[in-house]
């Protein structure tokens, strides 16, 4: 009598780190620092741009512009209030900074210093922070689930959630040409480039519709948006037509675009990659209130509630923001 032991294949092991996780996919186009290279460009064009950083150059791709304008970035150390300080005073005297930390510790921890010392005097200070919503496993002390619920109150200040690599590059001379301060949901590393097989060109403050379609419309922002388009394909298989409207901006929000392709019969659908509370499910469902249409938005964002650690795949299927999460999302609705 003989026994045959079968032993399973091994699974890859998905890793996952702060500073370098990607939700790029396998095999997916990308483009290494847009941002990075975007402010490189834009300095070369502009003298008044400087870049300001906490102890986080090389993880927010602040490094570039470090290396290609030794004398115009300044290194702040972990001393993220300092670093806001330090740029509002900068733009008091003419320069453009570009302040780049965490978006957990510019929310969180340097409140303050960017609401009374850049958003009240309404300052030309560019904040960029890194690892916004779930893009890193690191769990709560770095995941910002609820930057653009902090940040929606404080008046003068423009809120930019960008999808991609050309929206990064793009919007990077028209934050610097912007009065008033912004906040860039900054996607470092190999970013995925999505809008360059779109029409598209990002215009600050300006919401996109990307395709059109009968059935359902997708309201998106941030990564989410590549999301969208990836479920718009796959819900096709389904004889589903959906319609993809990106709304980079989401302070101030291009209401009149987004009203005009939710006032329809349509199943009506936001994404985004932050807490449900506060963010583009509320921004729009405000929008369709105040406006009367009287019209039900089915929210897909992430939980209220601290989320966990693990591998991004991991962490994007358990919290909903997977193709396939969507997908299942849509067809339950449509019944």
């Amino acid at each position: 009598m003989s026994t045959t032991t079968t032993t399973a294949a091994a699974k890859p092991k998905l890793k996952t780190s702060a500073m370098i996780a990607s939700f790029a996919d396998p095999g997916q186009k990308t483009t290494s620092a847009p941002f990075g290279h975007a402010l490189v460009a834009a300095a070369e064009a502009n003298p008044a741009i400087v870049g300001l950083t906490a102890d986080l150059g090389k993880y927010t791709d602040m490094h570039i512009f470090a290396k290609a304008f030794p004398d115009r970035f300044f290194q702040m150390g972990m001393a993220e209030q300092l670093l806001f300080g330090a740029a509002a005073g900068m733009a008091e005297t003419g320069l453009i900074p570009f302040a780049s930390t965490y978006s957990v510790f510019a929310a969180r921890r340097a409140y303050d210093f960017l609401c009374l010392d850049i958003a009240e005097p309404n300052l030309n200070v560019n904040i960029v922070g890194g690892l916004p919503g779930l893009t890193t496993g690191y769990g709560p002390s770095h995941q910002a689930t609820e930057d653009m619920a902090i940040f929606r109150g404080m008046p003068n200040l423009t809120i930019v959630d960008p999808c991609d690599s050309v929206d990064i590059e793009q919007a990077v001379p028209q934050l610097a040409a912007s009065d008033g301060p912004t906040y860039l949901r900054l996607l470092r590393g190999n970013v995925p480039t999505v809008l360059d097989e779109y029409d598209y060109k990002f215009e600050l403050g300006k919401a996109k519709v990307l395709r059109g379609g009968n059935d359902v419309v997708f309201v998106s922002s941030g990564l989410m948006t590549m999301r969208a388009l990836q479920a718009a394909d796959a819900l096709a298989a389904h004889n589903v037509d959906v319609a993809v409207v990106h709304t980079p901006t989401i302070k101030p929000f291009d209401s009149a675009t987004v009203l005009a392709e939710l006032n329809t019969d349509r199943l009506a659908v936001t994404l985004e990659n932050h807490t449900v509370v506060g963010g583009l499910f509320e921004t729009v469902a405000s929008a369709v209130v105040t406006a009367g249409l009287g019209k039900r938005v089915v929210p897909i964002a992430l939980p209220d509630q601290f989320l966990d650690a693990g591998a991004l795949p991991t962490l994007h299927e358990r919290y909903g923001l997977s193709v396939d999460r969507i997908v299942a999302k849509v067809l339950a609705e449509l019944g």
